[in-house]
């Protein structure tokens, strides 16, 4: 018999420990599954909307994510809505599932400021756009990429409830929530 690769998922602090050493890797590695996890919202008619974000930062401490938009996206308007979104990840490495639920503020302006200042200039020219990102243009190309201070935000999350599925030869599910101070709860996968 060969040995468990992932021993991690036997318990529940363990699962916990590595659902955020794998989002934490996201933040660091390009390659990592966690780099590019996909974020969803509720658009003011209702209706579910995902997208792929890169995730830039982690504190496991606050339980809080980062990510960059561009101030002038429907996700900043679906989450100044509602503010609240799911993060997805699939790591297939780990044959780990990542699901949280967080709250979210958005942070523009003088509060955004200074990792404006840090990002490197062709990071910079993903926020703003003539006209705004998903305006319809009569051509792929009639858009202009204009780096604006004004139009960069950071989304802060704030995770809330941790669902982590790890796939193997037993599959195990749990569920941790902030309310509960992290208390782990083992789920039927």
């Amino acid at each position: 018999m060969s040995a468990d690769p992932h021993p991690w998922a036997r318990t529940l602090e363990g699962l916990h420990a590595q659902g955020w050493a794998r989002l934490a890797r996201g933040v660091q590695d390009r390659h990592a599954a966690a780099r590019h996890p996909t974020l969803a919202t509720v658009s003011a008619e209702g209706r579910p909307q995902a997208r792929t974000v890169v995730l830039r930062g982690v504190e496991r401490a606050r339980a809080t994510l980062k990510v960059y938009t561009d101030l002038q996206s429907a996700k900043v308007a679906e989450l100044r809505a509602s503010p609240f979104a799911a993060l997805h990840v699939w790591d297939s490495g780990a044959h780990l599932q990542i699901r949280l639920q967080a709250e979210v503020t958005i942070l523009s302006g003088a509060a955004s400021a200074a990792i404006w200042a840090e990002l490197p200039e062709h990071g910079r020219s993903a926020y703003g756009s003539v006209p705004a990102p998903g305006t319809p243009v009569p051509a792929a190309l009639d858009y202009t990429k204009i780096p604006d201070p004004s139009a960069f935000a950071i989304l802060s999350l704030a995770v809330t409830e941790m669902d982590l599925l790890h796939l193997g030869k037993d599959h195990r599910r749990a569920r941790f929530r902030r309310a509960a101070d992290w208390a782990g709860e083992w789920l039927v996968p």
